[in-house]
């Protein structure tokens, strides 16, 4: 097929569920590709002799390399193709931010055009391997003498763990949780990633010899020095980024019917029955903010909507995510932050606002919010729950003089995720701040490698397979 038939084809678009469905429950909205679908989207790939896709893939899987196989049907080629990559296609075909990263930089993308679907690709080709049931993993190495203690069952506490296995280097995994998957768990809803994707990962290192624990908290239950003292030869910490940012009004902590974004979706995801109120307000424009206006509707809120204090082009979350929260019903206020918090016997009533204005851009490149003077205006609400980010919890360095950067991370070098105390490695959002999946992946690998380098007494930079400066973090 001439490049111009293939310019031809349109965008092949997923079947999703009705919102009016939809939002009775927590069933994965978004169906999956036809094999006809796949191909045909498959077909749209121009092949490029130089993918700027995979360079904008944080964990550079070879995108035009598995599409070329998924269109000639050979699909199981093409999954063992993002395997030599990626440790968690399942996941991170369904929750990264693709619009923001490959797809983002699709030549198809440019301009008016469409890019290539490549999320909706990779989930194709993995959910083609467990439907034809096929194996799915790699053999296992045998395990080595020496060992090491993963902090957190997060994407990136996984990754470690999976690529170190493969090495024969037995890894053991403290979650302080008492379920798998860190933030993959808690701070995402079903019916964005399916709780058996994670289960799934979850099992395959159980099978590589990966030994895990929940309800262990390293700071508290134990310490690192007595994880030094049982024999770990080397830790890697990838503790999310799992503190709520407050937005510093007062009685914000103290007023009922305050619930900050992640808490708010960490207890819901364990299980607990929260009632918001029937009005809802949500403060933030990230995934966060939308994924929890989004469950606070299932679980029976009827008035939901968000503030966000710049405007929709600004949004850092994904336009499909935008776009299934407005077929919903929930709406934007644009330009708004709030100011006050109005309760009655310490119950919240009402949250004052105030209207903004873009001024010239900050540090993100976006531009700066600017509060319109008398501006203000109130809003009646049974909640607020602001998801405006998160910060890291330190709780398992406790008692260790480890360097952290001025936003509270921790300081690594930059191109092998060694922090200042030597056996220590870190990754993920606690070294990022909050960010995706996928380069929680990655960094993953890449402290995996340090930490086989460092065990086996190697430089930890010389001809190196994974360096972190490939990414503009």
């Amino acid at each position: 097929m001439k490049a111009k038939e293939r310019m031809g084809i349109a965008r092949q678009m997923p079947v999703e569920m009705t919102p009016e469905e939809r939002v009775n429950n927590f069933d994965e909205i978004v169906e999956g590709y036809s094999e006809f679908t796949a191909i045909l989207e498959a077909e749209r790939c121009l092949q490029c002799k130089k993918p700027t896709c995979r360079k904008a893939c944080p964990i550079h899987n070879d995108i035009p390399g598995f599409v070329a196989l998924l269109r000639e049907k050979k699909f199981e080629e093409a999954y063992w193709k993002i395997r030599e990559t990626s440790s968690m296609p399942a996941v991170c075909s369904r929750v990264c931010p693709h619009e923001f990263q490959c797809e983002g930089s699709c030549v198809r993308g440019k301009g008016k055009g469409q890019s290539v679907s490549i999320g909706m690709l990779e989930r194709f080709i993995v959910d083609w391997m467990v439907e034809n049931k096929k194996p799915m993993q790699t053999a296992c190495g045998i395990p080595g003498d020496k060992k090491v203690a993963v902090i957190g069952s997060g994407p990136a506490g996984m990754t470690v763990a999976y690529w170190l296995a493969h090495k024969g280097i037995p890894c053991t995994i403290f979650e302080s949780l008492p379920v798998y998957g860190g933030m993959l768990t808690v701070g995402i809803p079903p019916f964005r990633l399916p709780r058996d994707i994670i289960n799934a990962e979850i099992d395959a290192l159980k099978s590589c010899g990966v030994t895990l624990h929940t309800d262990v908290t390293i700071g508290k239950d134990k310490t690192i020095e007595d994880l030094r003292a049982e024999g770990f030869d080397a830790i890697f910490n990838g503790v999310g980024a799992h503190a709520s940012r407050k937005l510093g009004l007062d009685d914000e902590e103290s007023t009922e019917g305050v619930l900050h974004g992640v808490d708010y979706l960490r207890r819901i995801n364990l299980g607990e029955d929260l009632d918001l109120g029937k009005k809802v307000v949500v403060v933030g424009g990230g995934n966060v903010a939308i994924d929890v206006a989004r469950t606070a509707l299932r679980f029976g809120s009827t008035d939901v909507f968000i503030l966000y204090r710049r405007t929709r082009d600004e949004m850092p979350a994904s336009a499909a995510e935008i776009h299934h929260l407005e077929e919903e019903g929930v709406r934007i206020e644009f330009l708004a932050a709030p100011v006050k918090i109005h309760s009655e016997n310490g119950k919240l009533t009402r949250v004052e606002c105030i209207r903004m204005e873009l001024g010239e851009p900050d540090d993100s490149g976006r531009r700066r919010p600017v509060v319109q003077e008398g501006s203000n205006f109130m809003i009646d609400a049974n909640s607020i729950v602001p998801a405006i980010s998160q910060n890291v919890n330190h709780a398992a360095d406790k008692g260790e003089e480890i360097d952290l950067t001025s936003w509270g991370t921790y300081h690594t070098d930059p191109q092998t995720l060694q922090t200042s105390i030597d056996y220590i490695f870190a990754g993920g959002d606690n070294v990022l701040g909050p960010q995706t999946a996928a380069k929680a992946v990655y960094q993953g690998k890449v402290a995996a490698e340090s930490i086989e380098r460092y065990l086996n007494g190697q430089d930890l930079i010389e001809d190196r397979e994974f360096l972190c400066d490939q990414i503009d973090w």
